[in-house]
């Protein structure tokens, strides 16, 4: 057993910094306000760090929404990073599948801190054991970034196998690599493993829909390995924990920052751990953020049509500065008594309000006549299907983005 002192770790991971999926700009810096919301959050993050002196922060993957960020979101990203780098506290970045290129040989959205070697700033762009002497902490740390098909699919041999067998040789392959380098660590100082990746038994949030199918998937028993002190994870936006609250090591998602969209009900957390060989303890620390209202969907009866709306919209001193959506659904027939202005006057202190409108219509006159079916492409069935089973607009656009991809590898 090791008799040094256990280390304060900060976790943290999903920034997405660069998402304004709703509201306006600010007019002082020009950027998005939602933008600026990801922002505060992420100071929240980088102050609890130096407020409580933490010996190390784990970034789990994931800054940007895509592998393009514009100049001005990797300057604020920056910013923070250099408060980090100003404090001495080390700070290990790991990559995640929105920092990373498809293509091999391209630059991922961290790299330059790694090219300009800015101190205290460690970029883990491979499958690697970190130590000590690299880190400036008395800690070890498994990385395990974004693992993409394309990046490992040269290791196996994929003629003739569906793609379901090349996913598993590729986790199988994985798995193995891990194994060693846990077998590799010292046994008498902490290791942790960080990865951007979906764990077994893992509960999803609203970006579930964009993942299934494409993605090396770990096993719980290899992340749950007693010679592990803390498993740092990131990938899944839904903050929680895979191990039972007195067992060891902690498997921990913290979750994205900031809501993303309307299917992240839950608190935005980050989490501080003291971990020591063979014991850690940590917990969840909520962060401030936008508040987003979303009452169950109203179904107004025609005689009564916007009374039955109104009535049951939430009260407006309530929605103040919240981002919220009204679900109606009603006949397309009830259309001309729908009067959109005085719900959007009910929200005028919202920040922002969106209003999905379903129509309560039969399936098959949906889906068309059989001769309108045979002209369809399979995606244009697909999303058809969709309404018809009358799923919200946000969903259909994600399984479409998933159903391209999929079709693209069935050809």
């Amino acid at each position: 057993m090791s008799t040094a002192s256990p280390i304060r770790l900060l976790h943290f991971a999903d920034a997405h910094i660069d998402i304004a999926n709703y509201g306006r700009h600010d007019p002082e810096t020009g950027l998005p306000m939602r933008v600026m919301d990801f922002l505060s959050a992420l100071d929240q993050i980088v102050d609890a760090a130096i407020e409580e002196k933490v010996d190390l922060v784990i970034f789990a993957g994931d800054a940007y929404k895509d592998r393009n960020p514009q100049p001005t979101f990797q300057r604020a990203w920056g910013k923070r990073m250099m408060c980090l780098s100003e404090a001495g506290i080390p700070t290990l970045l790991l990559v995640g599948n929105h920092d990373v290129s498809p293509a091999v040989g391209r630059a991922h959205t961290l790299h330059e801190f790694s090219t300009l070697s800015v101190p205290h700033i460690h970029v883990a762009d491979g499958l690697k054991l970190w130590n000590e002497a690299q880190l400036g902490v008395p800690v070890q740390v498994l990385t395990v970034p974004w693992l993409s098909r394309s990046m490992l699919v040269g290791r196996v041999d994929t003629l003739g196998r569906t793609i379901e067998e090349i996913y598993q040789q590729l986790e199988e392959l994985v798995t193995a690599r891990i194994t060693t380098l846990i077998e590799q660590a010292d046994p008498n100082t902490p290791l942790i493993l960080t990865a951007h990746t979906s764990i077994q038994g893992a509960k999803y949030g609203s970006e579930r829909a964009v993942m299934l199918g494409h993605e090396v998937v770990l096993s719980g028993g290899l992340v749950n390995n007693p010679k592990l002190d803390y498993v740092a994870l990131g990938h899944i936006h839904k903050p929680q924990s895979l191990s039972g609250k007195d067992s060891h090591p902690p498997i921990v998602y913290p979750g994205s920052i900031e809501r993303i969209d309307f299917g992240e009900k839950e608190d935005k957390r980050f989490v501080l751990a003291e971990v020591g060989k063979g014991e850690t303890h940590w917990e969840f620390r909520m962060l401030k953020t936008r508040r987003f209202i979303d009452p169950e969907p109203i179904t107004p009866r025609t005689e009564h049509f916007m009374e039955d709306i109104l009535s049951q919209l939430p009260a407006a001193e309530d929605v103040a500065e919240a981002i919220c959506r009204v679900r109606l659904k009603f006949p397309r027939d009830d259309e001309p008594l729908l009067d959109e202005r005085a719900i959007l006057a009910h929200f005028r202190d919202a920040f922002d309000v969106k209003i999905q409108k379903h129509y309560l219509t039969s399936k098959r006159s949906r889906l068309g006549d059989a001769a309108g079916v045979e002209a369809m492409t399979p995606l244009e069935l697909l999303e058809t299907y969709w309404v018809s089973e009358e799923l919200e607009s946000e969903e259909i656009d994600m399984l479409l983005g998933l159903a391209k991809e999929v079709l693209a590898d069935a050809l």
